[in-house]
């Protein structure tokens, strides 16, 4: 059964280990998404909903609307994303250097979640999320430090050219996908 006071307890304790330690909570809480969803409910709309937050760890349970995207964006520390219903693709960026011009990323790779599946993002990765089906999609995110610190970066979806990451910019997108 998962209890999320516990849950947040475990991790508060892991993070001083590391991430192996922290993936290891994950994969075990949504190992079993029944148990998940009976704890935080079924997902009724899109949000970055914070359940816990402190210079060391950050735990998100991120709701992702249907067929919702974000942009490339980096978190400069690393995460677990375990997945309790729905999918998740994301895709993996990788910066791109040329002379004279300015940085930009290309596609480098790509990694699907569905439910009961959990992975781990080092500190340096640059991904973008895509929820593919027509229904909510609820995850835990736990990061290894405050997730809403300032220094992070995202990429215009179009031009891939970096920016300062906006969380305003960020919550609209969530809250756009609640009006479709």
């Amino acid at each position: 059964m998962f209890d999320l006071d516990r849950f947040i307890e475990e991790c508060r304790a892991a993070v001083k280990e590391g991430q192996p330690a922290v993936r290891e909570l994950v994969a075990r809480a949504v190992a079993e998404p029944a148990a998940v969803l009976r704890a935080l409910g079924e997902p009724a709309r899109a949000g970055l909903n914070t359940l816990h937050r402190s210079d060391e760890l950050t735990i998100l349970n991120l709701v992702w609307g249907p067929h919702m995207t974000l942009m490339p964006h980096n978190h400069g520390m690393w995460a677990v994303i375990g997945l309790y219903t729905g999918r998740e693709d994301n895709i993996f960026w990788r910066r791109i250097d040329e002379p004279g011009m300015p940085s930009r990323i290309e596609a480098a790779g790509a990694k699907a979640l569905s439910a009961g599946e959990a992975a781990p993002l080092g500190k340096d990765i640059i991904h973008s999320v895509t929820n593919p089906i027509p229904r909510l999609t609820g995850a835990l995110h736990v990061y290894g430090g405050d997730f809403f610190r300032p220094g992070r970066s995202e990429w215009d979806p179009e031009t891939l050219r970096e920016r300062a990451y906006d969380a305003e910019r960020t919550r609209a997108m969530f809250e756009a996908a609640n009006r479709v």
